[in-house]
This record gives structure tokens, sequence and C-alpha cells, in this order.
């Protein structure tokens, strides 16, 4: 089976505008959490969001871009450029037909609520509607961007998005439709709407105060924190990626889905155990092996204890031993981003030996009581990585992130 490599990374979050920004405030444990800015959320009860900062579309892009595509897409563009970059990928010296992009986003409901604002008869309305508000806009953006020919499609499993484009690009490399993937995985979809349907559902926190409202595995968490960003990665074989001299940034060793079939918020650590089992399978990997988890960790009450149960039914004893730490804690729950800017930080964390911490940690829950690297950042050597990512509605999928070895 071939192996598959992560060459490149670039991200937009909260907590940073490129790789730079993120991991510093990643590893300091700062909050990307504040009030919410982008619309008047005085008359909801929710207050605090994850929102990007900062950001100007135009210094990346053109403005003709900027107006004929969404949020997500302004994301998209600068991080697959960093990535890009980063992987010392030159497309000029690439079969075109052979680099292939998968993506994931959620629907802009503002958008959609704008276009249904402008119809008048079934006459009137944006002639782009359809290319901006396709759920394949960020895959066709970005293979454009690169003129890249290879497959183009897009994925979407809700809150395990993000995990979903790299376990399914690992897939398309390894059964050789592509020597270069591209898993760009974005979220602008914090609005009025989103804000409001699950307000209204109580999957989110209405703690006003950022310093306390996303606090995972915590016993006073309420609820989760909306956040929006992107994170991109670039995939490769091993051979190729060696054969052009790319920089290696870790290994994707496997990945496991599984769905739970049981309720359609209402998680199920039966089978969040087994997504756990099948990567670890598909990654050869013993559960002894792992040196360390990256929590799915959304701070509501049902998700942290499911998660610490599946855990606890995959490693036993060991659970109580290996660090887990949940980065919602610092920038909220980008849904369909999350998983990929989450397994960014994971690889950081392999190559620099730092386990960046959950924060908002003050009062252990009796029924979340493993390490959750409370606070603090903590060095420690990381050589084999579990990414869990639960979506809403049962869709599961776990990666193994591996420190890149020759053999």
């Amino acid at each position: 089976m071939k192996r598959v490599v992560v060459t490149g990374m670039g991200v937009i979050c909260p907590l940073g505008l490129n790789m730079e920004e993120f991991w510093t405030n990643l590893v300091a444990g700062k909050s990307g959490i504040s009030r919410i800015s982008c619309f008047d959320a005085s008359n909801y009860p929710v207050k605090v969001a994850g929102e990007v900062r900062g950001f100007d579309p135009t210094k990346y892009m053109n403005l003709k871009t900027v107006q004929r595509t969404r949020r997500g897409v302004h994301f998209a563009i600068p991080a697959t450029n960093e990535a890009v970059a980063r992987a010392n990928l030159d497309m000029s010296k690439e079969q075109p037909e052979r680099v292939g992009i998968i993506s994931s986003n959620m629907m802009e409901h503002r958008f959609i609520a704008e276009g249904w604002s402008l119809l008048k008869g079934g006459r009137r309305a944006d002639p782009l509607f359809f290319t901006k508000a396709s759920p394949s806009v960020i895959s066709l953006q970005v293979g454009m961007l690169l003129r890249a020919r290879g497959p183009n499609t897009s994925v979407n499993s809700l809150c395990a998005s993000g995990t979903d484009t790299i376990g399914t690009a690992l897939n398309f490399i390894r059964l050789g439709y592509a020597d270069v993937m591209i898993a760009a995985a974005s979220d602008a979809s914090l609005d009025e709407m989103t804000i409001s349907a699950l307000s209204v559902l109580g999957a989110l926190t209405k703690e006003p105060d950022p310093d306390k409202a996303s606090r995972p595995f915590d016993l006073n968490r309420n609820g989760f924190i909306y956040g929006e960003g992107c994170g991109v990665l670039v995939l490769e074989s091993l051979e190729h990626a060696q054969k052009r001299g790319a920089p290696i940034l870790a290994e994707v060793a496997g990945a496991g889905w599984t769905f739970d079939a049981y309720d359609a918020t209402a998680p199920q650590p039966e089978t969040e155990a087994l997504a756990m089992r099948i990567a670890l399978q598909n990654a050869s990997v013993k559960p002894e092996e792992v040196d360390y988890i990256n929590a799915h960790g959304t701070s509501t009450k049902l998700n942290d204890v499911s998660e610490t149960r599946a855990i606890k039914m995959v490693f036993g004893d060991k659970a109580y031993k290996i660090p887990i730490s949940a980065h919602k804690s610092m920038f909220g729950h980008m849904v369909t981003a999350g998983g990929a800017v989450e397994s960014i930080g994971a690889i950081l964390t392999m190559n620099n030996g730092i386990i960046p911490p959950t924060i908002h940690y003050e009062t252990p829950d009796p029924d979340c009581d493993l390490d959750y690297v409370p606070n603090v950042a903590r060095k420690a050597e990381i050589n084999i990585c579990l990414k869990d990512s639960f979506g809403l509605g049962g869709q599961n999928c776990c990666l193994i992130l591996k420190k890149f070895k020759e053999t």
C-alpha cells in the first residue's frame, strides 16, 4: 500500500491568517473567541463566536474574483497558496491530470437569503448564484487556481468534513488516481440563520463571556462556539514527494469512517470507538503506540462524554496515560473546516514536540476524567497521533497521523 505524506499546509482561522500566527497562538493557549461583530447579535441569545478578524480578501486575489465568490472561497485561496508554497509545489513541473482537489464547505445561509430577496416573479436573480452556492465551489475555484486536472470532488459529513477531506484524499492517492491531492476544507457559515437555528436546538452556549464560553471536558460546559476558517493540506505519495525533494511534514497513515445510525443529534460512543479502531487498523498501528489524541472536543455535555467513553473503549487503562487536547477551546467549532485545521495543529504538535492545551478548563467532570492537557501547553515527544472528528447526526471520521520516518 502506498505511503502518503503531507508536504504543505495553510490556514486562515480566528487564531491567525497564516501558519506562524496560528501555531504561536495555539501553543500559547490564546483564545480567538470574541463577541460577535459580523452581524448585530443584540437580540440573539448567543453572543460570542470564533470569527476571522482583520481578513481582507483583496490582499490575496483580484477584486473581480472577490466579487464573484463567497467568503469560504476567500479563505480557501490564500490558505491554498500558502500550502502550495510551503510544499514547494511547482505546477509547471507537474502532470496536471495527476494533481487533484477535494474540498468541504458549508452553505452560506446569508447568501441564500439574499438570493431569495432578489427574486421577482422568477425574472430577477444573481446570474452567478449557482456557481457561488454550489457545494463544490471550493474544489472548482482551487482547481482553476492551480490548473489541476486530476480528480476534483467535494465531501460533506458536517463536523467530520475536514478530516473526511484528508482521509478521502489519502485514498485517492493510495488507489492510484493522483500523485498529489489538495485537501481544502473551508467554512464561512457564521451568520444569523446558523446561530439562530443552533441556538434553538440548544447546541450553542449562551455564555456571554468569551473566556468562559468554550470549555471542552469541563464540568460547566454548556454548548459549543460557532467558528469560521479554512485549513488546506497538500498530500502526496511518498515516492512522488521524495522524487521532487519536497519537505515532508508528516505521514497520513490511516483513516476510519463509521455512521452511528442512531439519532439526528445525539452521538453514540460505540460507533465513535469503531471509527478509531478502523483508523488504527488501516494504519497498522496498535492502540498502545498512540502518543497523543487530538480530540473532537466540542464543549457540549453529550459529545465530550461520548468521546471520553469511546477513547476508554479503544485504549482501556492506557486511556488515562494519553494526553488529549481540544483545539476548539481556542477557536470554536468551524464545522466543515474544523477537522482540517485541527489536523494541521496536530502535525505541528508532532513536529515541534509541544502539545497545545485545552484552555478554559477549571472544574473536572467525573464523566470526563482523562488527561486533557488543561490550560498550559506541554512538551512531549509525539510520534503517532489519533485525530477524532464526529459529525452532528453520526458521521464519524478518524485519522492516524505519524511523524515522518524513512522506514
